[in-house]
């Protein structure tokens, strides 16, 4: 992945600085998840390693205060979600990567069948944005790498009851609309 390279050339250029965390380590365990985490955001590859050099930018410039973080995967987390955000905030809200749906599909997929799973991707993403805020952020969080609700509370900040309530609210919501919507046709098949 590009962030891991310029994450190891920019940690090359301090080799010599004190340090008691072993950043490379860091980049290789954590950068694969950081992405997935800010491309669920940004649906964006480009966008989202970015965040992910980002991320550990932020980790260079805190480097000496390392040893005091408790828990160094919620706290990477929160910094790659807190950025991602950040960015998609300056973006459009109708800026959609269509290329995102797309890739969720499967390539092993036959050509039509990978266009309509596409296209279902697109819908739930659809149905996604337009869940309240808090349902939104607890529902992508609990998608990517399965983050339990005790890492989702402290990367939102909110109490473990807080976050079971609105994951449940937001998936009942999101069935609710997702069988709302008309289904696509299979184009005249037999099942």
């Amino acid at each position: 992945m590009a962030s891991t390279e310029g994450c190891s050339l920019a940690l090359s250029f301090i080799e010599d600085a004190p340090s008691a965390v072993d950043l490379p380590a860091l980049v290789d365990t954590y950068s694969t998840l950081l992405f997935r985490i800010a491309n669920s955001v940004l649906r964006s590859r480009t966008e989202a390693e970015d965040v992910v050099q980002d991320v550990f930018i932020r980790v260079l410039e805190h480097r000496l205060s390392l040893p005091m973080v408790r828990d160094m995967r919620v706290w990477l987390i929160r910094i790659a979600w807190n950025l991602a955000l950040d960015r998609k905030r300056r973006k459009r809200p109708a800026q959609l990567d269509e290329t995102f749906a797309e890739s969720l599909a499967s390539a092993t997929m036959p050509a039509d069948t990978a266009m309509e799973e596409a296209q279902r991707f697109r819908s739930v993403l659809r149905e996604i944005e337009r869940l309240p805020k808090a349902e939104r952020h607890v529902l992508l969080l609990s998608a990517i790498e399965e983050l339990g609700t005790t890492e989702i509370a402290a990367i939102l900040r909110r109490s473990e009851s807080a976050v079971r309530a609105l994951l449940s609210r937001a998936r009942a919501r999101l069935r609710e609309r997702l069988e709302e919507r008309p289904q696509p046709k299979e184009g005249g098949k037999a099942r």
